[in-house]
């Protein structure tokens, strides 16, 4: 079974969570808003980025499902939301729903640890079948390394619910604290028994942001329970991860496939020829365009079932 491990999806209406006017000012999210046809900031919008989210699954046939990724809001140090440096925020309650239409899509919670009752959430959350918790602590705001924070790593643990969070840079969001970027935070989760998934492998986003790659690569031979993702590798800033993954046999076999839709994949000449990239460019589908670079890359069988073999109860879901 291949699944695409990071896929993300937009709130428009308070009901289902928020994207701030700020966000949506920005040129990432106005580009990808222009690319897949979204004009507005409202329910009409909502129902829009669903059916092409949809349309985009069920055209790409390499993939047998996706996970679809709620976004906890901001919170204050002491626990209560922070609507006032929130810029995107996806309820679990939403992609619970979306979930449950749609077979290809599986369940992605995200609970930010700060809140009160994050660990009550994250059992509301697996006992509604999420195969993954998503984190993003820089654009969320909290620190992976905090021991405040040990209860509910154990809690992940004992449900054997992996931690997918985000490591490296950022530009599609808008940024609180750079500072929680290192993989290196996520040792407490690690220590803890819990598996993570380093979305990005650490990578930068933009020149002359510190890059993270060596540090992911250290922590994976020292941590058996730390996978990767190639969620964003195919941006011209992340590539060189690549060449990384193929020259370490340890590496290599701890990657997961991700695309982090609606993010766009470029194909990169230096790695894959020029007609090669030109010829992939015309795929106008860029979930799927990032399924057939990464084949021209090389990837292996193992590659694209592990998201299967990571994921909690992924066959269950599907015998259900």
């Amino acid at each position: 079974m291949i699944i695409d491990c990071h896929v993300h999806v937009a709130a428009m209406t308070q009901v289902h969570g928020c994207t701030s006017d700020q966000l949506l000012k920005t040129v990432p999210f106005r580009f990808m808003r222009w690319r897949l046809g979204m004009v507005g900031n409202d329910e009409h919008t909502e129902r829009q980025i669903e059916s092409k989210l949809v349309e985009t699954l069920n055209a790409t046939p390499e993939l047998d499902a996706a996970v679809i990724l709620a976004f906890d809001q901001v919170y204050t140090d002491d626990g209560i939301p922070d609507p006032a440096r929130t810029h995107l925020f996806v309820t679990n309650d939403y992609v619970i729903d979306l979930c449950r239409k749609h077979r290809k899509m599986l369940f992605g919670a995200s609970v930010n640890p700060l809140r009160k009752d994050a660990v009550a959430e994250l059992e509301r959350c697996v006992a509604a079948g999420a195969v993954l918790m998503k984190w993003l602590p820089i654009v969320q705001s909290f620190n992976p390394a905090d021991e405040r924070f040990i209860p509910f790593y154990e809690a992940l643990a004992h449900y054997k619910l992996p931690l997918l969070s985000h490591t490296g840079g950022e530009r599609t969001l808008i940024r609180l604290n750079e500072e929680y970027a290192p993989p290196a935070l996520l040792e407490l989760a690690l220590k803890r028994g819990v598996t993570v998934i380093a979305a990005h492998c650490g990578t930068r986003s933009a020149p002359f942001e510190t890059d993270y790659f060596d540090q992911f690569v250290r922590l994976v031979h020292q941590y058996e329970n730390l996978y990767g993702d190639t969620a964003a590798l195919n941006l011209p800033m992340r590539t060189h991860a690549f060449d990384g993954i193929f020259k370490d046999d340890v590496v290599k076999s701890r990657i997961l496939h991700g695309s982090d839709w609606p993010v766009i994949a470029f194909p990169a000449p230096t790695r894959i020829g020029v007609l090669s990239s030109i010829e992939l460019m015309k795929e106008k589908n860029w979930m799927r365009r990032d399924v057939l670079i990464k084949q021209r890359l090389g990837f292996d069988e193992a590659y694209w079932q592990r998201a299967a073999k990571v994921l909690r109860n992924v066959g269950d879901i599907f015998a259900s």
